[in-house]
């Protein structure tokens, strides 16, 4: 079954292994995901933060991108996770769900990109709107 993320090669588990060890939240100062899905019944983003800061109540928003259509059911977006006190002091480890609506996002379905800091990103597939969230 998969878990809805593409960007990431199956073939090469072990540098996908290695890569998430490089990417804990000890091994720097930025923000980064955990885990992104999309909860279909809330039409959300479902969005595990880990950061470092002074506290736990860092408020984090999307910066969306364009929507690109390539024509057909083909589009991508992307977006930049924003954490609102991105100059909080390092001093502890902190995790954090963050639910983004998506109520309001025309382009769909696409690909959609969450990205933060130069290296962290995750692409998922959000899906067209359905009856229940006209």
């Amino acid at each position: 079954m998969s878990n809805g993320l593409k960007g990431h090669s199956a073939a090469r588990p072990t540098a996908l292994a290695l890569l998430l060890c490089l990417v804990r939240p000890q091994a720097g100062h930025a923000d980064n995901f955990q885990r992104v899905t999309y909860d279909a019944a809330t039409d959300e983003l479902v969005i595990v933060v880990v950061y470092r800061g002074t506290n736990p109540d860092h408020q984090f928003s999307l910066k969306w991108g364009d929507c690109v259509d390539h024509g057909g059911n083909h589009r991508e977006i992307v977006a930049e996770l924003l954490d609102q006190q991105y100059e909080d002091a390092a001093r502890k480890d902190y995790r954090k769900t963050v639910r983004m609506s998506l109520a309001s996002m025309d382009c769909r379905p696409a690909a959609v990109t969450l990205r933060t800091a130069p290296r962290f990103y995750y692409t998922l597939t959000v899906p067209a709107r359905n009856a229940a969230h006209p």
